[in-house]
């Protein structure tokens, strides 16, 4: 493959997907308190959280299109890049994806099916590692396999009519709703969130931004230079829909949960769809600025963490259960309120830690995490010479 065919690397993706496992952590470590904290004063803040950043999920399946689209879409489309494609996500997606079902269905299995029958067990693990059922959060994985399987030929046509991909965009939220309105008043599956037409938009929006991104960087590069009147003004409503949708997202599901008011299903989809679209875009708007203009201290962490990002994903809720193993003994409200933080703050920082050690010192990590960053070479001095060996 040729040098011209390779764009540049797009180092603040590496923020983004920081921005993201935050938001992850904060929904799966808000979960268990937005059922048992509902007498609290303080609920409305559980729910903010809880609800407000329910933007990572959508911003890693974009992110994964977005990245597909800009690496695959301008080389040649040939059975040996497909080939590579596959065998890519074989190596850093399925097989991390098959460990961690295994790890976390034995773990469930010794808690609560310790009676189970061999035969049981061995065709319901089957049946939830083909479902991405294994553990709640593993549904990502399972999604993100159905985009792998179909994005050949989504590639092939955006290749053969690239005057599709201008339309991209509201072709995959004509799709996504079309899903949604079908299933609400028509087929109903089950685990709807688990297929990939829920996710559409934010797939199409990936392959927009992929193959646009040269022509369209500097509208994300908030900064005077870049401040034009037309500029400044989507920035602002980009920002308003953001922060009005995720409001309103907010708001109904406190609602909801705390039994005041109930909406149509229909309201519930729009918000989180509006909310967590329009949040992938700012998330991409605050990565060029922490990475550029940030404090060092805060940029090179968060980029570091994005690096680790999957690793992250598949493990932290092992430590989320953990934790939770060991509630306070308590009904002082400040201590139980400081536990719930707690689980955040100990499942980011033990994760990061364990997928951080194992970049760096454990051979063959990316079979249990996927692709990791590789670690720094370490200039060591030669004995007996004034030259230094890049180890």
């Amino acid at each position: 493959m040729s040098q011209t065919l390779k764009r540049e690397r797009i180092p603040e993706l590496n923020i983004v997907r920081a921005v993201a496992i935050i938001g992850v952590l904060c929904v799966h470590s808000t979960s268990n308190a937005t059922l048992e904290m509902r007498e609290s004063g303080y609920y409305w803040l559980y729910n903010f959280i809880n609800i407000f950043m329910k933007y990572g999920t959508p911003t890693f399946i974009f992110l994964s299109s977005f990245v597909l689209f800009y690496n695959y879409f301008n080389r040649p489309l040939d059975k040996k890049l497909v080939s590579n494609f596959y065998k890519k996500r074989f190596v850093y997606i399925l097989l991390p994806y098959f460990l961690f079902s295994i790890l976390y269905f034995v773990i469930l299995h010794n808690m609560y099916y310790q009676g189970r029958p061999l035969n049981e067990s061995i065709s319901t693990f089957i049946e939830k590692l083909l479902t991405g059922k294994a553990y709640t959060h593993l549904y990502f994985v399972f999604i993100n396999m159905q985009f792998y399987l179909i994005f050949p030929l989504v590639l092939w046509l955006m290749k053969k009519y690239p005057s599709v991909v201008k339309w991209s965009v509201p072709i995959g939220l004509l799709i996504q709703w079309a899903f949604i309105l079908s299933n609400k008043y028509g087929f109903q599956v089950p685990n709807k969130g688990s297929w990939a037409f829920s996710y559409f938009s934010y797939f199409m929006l990936g392959v927009f931004m992929g193959v646009y991104f040269p022509k369209i960087k500097q509208w994300f590069i908030v900064s005077r230079v870049n401040a034009t009147k037309g500029r400044v003004a989507s920035w602002i409503l980009l920002w308003l829909v953001w922060i009005t949708a995720g409001l309103g997202h907010v708001y109904i599901y406190y609602l909801l949960r705390l039994k005041i008011a109930t909406y149509n299903t229909l309201w519930y989809e729009f918000f989180w769809n509006v909310h967590t679209f329009a949040c992938a875009l700012v998330i991409i708007q605050i990565a060029y600025w922490l990475y550029h203009k940030g404090p060092a201290l805060l940029a090179k962490p968060l980029s570091r963490l994005g690096a680790l990002s999957f690793g992250v994903y598949l493990i932290h809720p092992l430590f989320l259960l953990i934790y939770r193993e060991h509630p306070p003994q308590t009904g002082v409200s400040w201590l139980i309120h400081l536990w719930y933080a707690g689980g955040f703050v100990f499942a980011l920082i033990a994760s990061w830690i364990v997928v951080g050690l194992a970049a760096r010192f454990l051979p063959y990590a990316w079979v249990i995490f996927g692709n990791l960053p590789k670690p720094k070479p370490r200039l060591v001095p030669q004995q007996n010479s004034g030259k230094v060996d890049v180890r």
